[in-house]
């Protein structure tokens, strides 16, 4: 659909967490103190960081009234952050901006706009870019339009492609949904997010800005998916944790349909998990991270046809650990699932499902 402007100028509160990111601390509160069409307040949580965050955070508020800082004496990790954050938000609006990233030009009223037409969308995501350095220069006047989802029908789709569509800086929330919702859950480190989201569409409707780049996301070393959880099986279990929230009869539909639902996301990452135990062994890759997905797979034990899955990786990696190189009908499937993935990742950038 058509965006629709909003008619006046809506609170938003942007929640940054920090520990040891005070060298990225200016960028990302400039991002966020620059954003056109809404009121933008300013919560730095500094988790009693080492490098000196908290001085950064501090002097930036004493420039500009709209930054808060609030600063932990000990580390209490990144859950515990986010939720002290949060909690804490006066803004109609709110979003959540680690202080390595940024904001992207005009993307909380384009977020704003969005909830402001449609009271029953809670969350709003959008698309993220990745950067290095410097963020990557965008459109100005790109086509955007609207997206959105009865919240149950979004997590229909997540749960038939197993997988987080969002990476987190692109998204603001409705704060009152925030409240509803409740607190990050300290027991999922890595993917607290996803199951946040998985939560939030339960209660809410999920929208999304299509066409302009709505956050950038900075890559580097310390990220922590590249340094914490890396391996692919760990992603994979961390990930069926977080789906496993549908087990939980509080979540708010029928037994039947969680039981569904989350049967689909199974499926889902027992089918990832065997390409991309097949990717890793044909790529020359290790033997004992495709025996992790083989693992991974074995412990799905209900979902129809594992058994198979898991037999015919390891019969691969059997082969591999006798020297045999993979037959042509591998690395043609090899190169199928490859170019799929491109296609796959295109449709996510325009439509935010993938």
């Amino acid at each position: 659909m058509r965006p629709v402007p909003t008619a006046d100028r809506p609170s938003v509160t942007v929640v940054i967490p920090c520990y040891n990111y005070g060298r990225y601390l200016p960028d990302a509160v400039e991002s966020a103190l620059s954003q056109d069409g809404v009121e933008v307040e300013v919560i730095v949580v500094d988790d009693a960081s080492t490098d000196g965050s908290a001085a950064v955070a501090w002097r930036l508020a004493s420039m500009d009234r709209r930054i808060t800082v609030v600063h932990h004496e000990r580390n209490q990790g990144h859950i515990a952050t986010y939720n002290d954050g949060l909690s804490r938000a006066g803004g109609r609006y709110v979003t959540l901006l680690s202080a390595d990233d940024l904001i992207a030009p005009g993307a909380l009223s384009r977020a704003a706009a969005l909830m402001e037409a449609h009271p029953r969308v809670g969350m709003v995501y959008g698309l993220p870019k990745d950067f290095t350095d410097q963020p990557p220069p965008v459109p100005l006047h790109e086509r955007t339009t609207w997206t959105v989802w009865g919240g149950m029908n979004w997590i229909g789709l997540a749960c038939a492609r197993g997988r987080n569509f969002i990476l987190s800086p692109e998204v603001v929330m409705r704060t009152a949904a925030v409240l509803d919702i409740g607190a990050y859950s300290a027991a999922l480190p890595h993917s607290g997010d996803l199951e946040y989201w998985l939560r939030a569409a339960a209660r809410w409707d999920v929208g999304r800005i299509n066409g302009r780049v709505q956050a950038f996301y900075r890559v580097h070393g310390a990220n922590m998916h590249q340094t914490e959880f890396a391996a692919a099986a760990v992603d994979l279990r961390h990930r069926l944790d977080a789906f496993r929230v549908l087990e939980d009869p509080r979540f708010p539909c029928s037994p039947e349909k969680r039981a569904k639902q989350l049967q689909r996301a199974k499926r889902a990452l027992s089918k990832e998990a065997v390409q991309l135990g097949f990717k890793e062994i044909t790529g020359g890759g290790s033997a004992e991270a495709a025996t992790e997905l083989r693992k991974f797979i074995e412990c799905l034990h209900d979902v129809p046809g594992n058994i198979h899955r898991a037999n015919a990786l390891q019969a691969r990696i059997t082969q591999v650990s006798r020297g045999k190189k993979p037959g042509t009908g591998r690395a043609a499937a090899h190169y199928l699932h490859s170019q799929l993935d491109r296609v796959r990742w295109r449709v996510w950038a325009m439509t935010g499902i993938s």
